[in-house]
């Protein structure tokens, strides 16, 4: 019940930390179409009549919008088709494994999905060895629900190692996955005959490093986000108004 309900939270403390970012992006997304086809050609034929020549930040967001109006179902139908070719990619094992690699070298996400794997092969293993599993047996069912092909695979490569009588620890620390001090504690695990004890420990101590990393994150992203959208939205409404700026100015003038 403990192991169902850390996982629990967990799951649940990154999707709603994932909620706010997609929303702003979303909302973005939505804004900047709306401007795109249906406001901004407004301001074209209003500027058609002014007869002379445009700023060029207008005259880029004037061909954006024309090029969205002109092919818009095309360019919806291609990321359509290229979201079905990484899903066709990702089903197969090269493609899963080059992937799975990229995002655990990304800069912050890659941290993160290190920690959550970290912290989930931990919990795992060591509520099963601490319940009687055969540790062959949990190490097959970790290595299925580790979520990435290459610390499924550092996790397979160590359950040879024990079946052949050898330790957990060594093939852990070689796969370069999981850091030092995990498989330092492992292997104290392994010596000491306490390996449920320290597996449980580690995972502990990287669910409160999920937690900070997800609080980082989330505090780096807002901000960040905020900015996103004022430049895309607030970019368009000084472009679409250079002219009327400029016109103001002449005639002033």
């Amino acid at each position: 019940a403990d192991y169902i309900e850390k996982s629990m939270k967990l799951a649940k403390k990154i999707k709603g930390a994932m909620v706010y970012p997609a929303t702003i992006v979303a909302v973005a997304v939505v804004v900047t179409i709306v401007l795109l086809v249906y406001v901004i050609p407004i301001f074209a034929k209003m500027f058609a009549d002014f007869g002379q020549e445009l700023p060029g930040p207008t005259q880029f967001v004037l061909a954006i919008s024309d090029f969205t109006r002109k092919y818009f179902l095309v360019v919806v139908a291609f990321f359509f088709v290229l979201g079905g070719v990484f899903r066709w990619y990702y089903r197969q094992e090269t493609g899963r494994r080059n992937v799975d690699r990229l995002l655990l070298r990304l800069p912050v996400v890659g941290s993160l999905l290190q920690r959550i794997a970290v912290a989930r092969f931990s919990r795992t293993l060591g509520t099963m060895v601490s319940s009687g599993v055969p540790i062959l047996e949990g190490m097959d069912i970790v290595a299925r629900t580790a979520g990435n092909k290459i610390i499924e695979e550092a996790i397979i490569k160590a359950r040879g190692s024990i079946s052949e009588g050898k330790t957990i620890a060594d093939p852990l620390a070689e796969s370069k996955v999981f850091p030092p001090m995990v498989t330092q504690m492992v292997g104290v695990g392994e010596a000491t005959g306490a390996l449920d004890a320290m597996l449980i420990k580690i995972a502990d101590f990287y669910d409160d490093e999920v937690d900070s990393a997800v609080e980082a994150l989330t505090a780096l992203l807002e901000p960040m986000l905020m900015v996103f959208l004022g430049v895309v939205i607030g970019g368009l409404v000084i472009a679409m108004y250079l002219p009327v700026f400029k016109l103001a100015g002449a005639v002033g003038g």
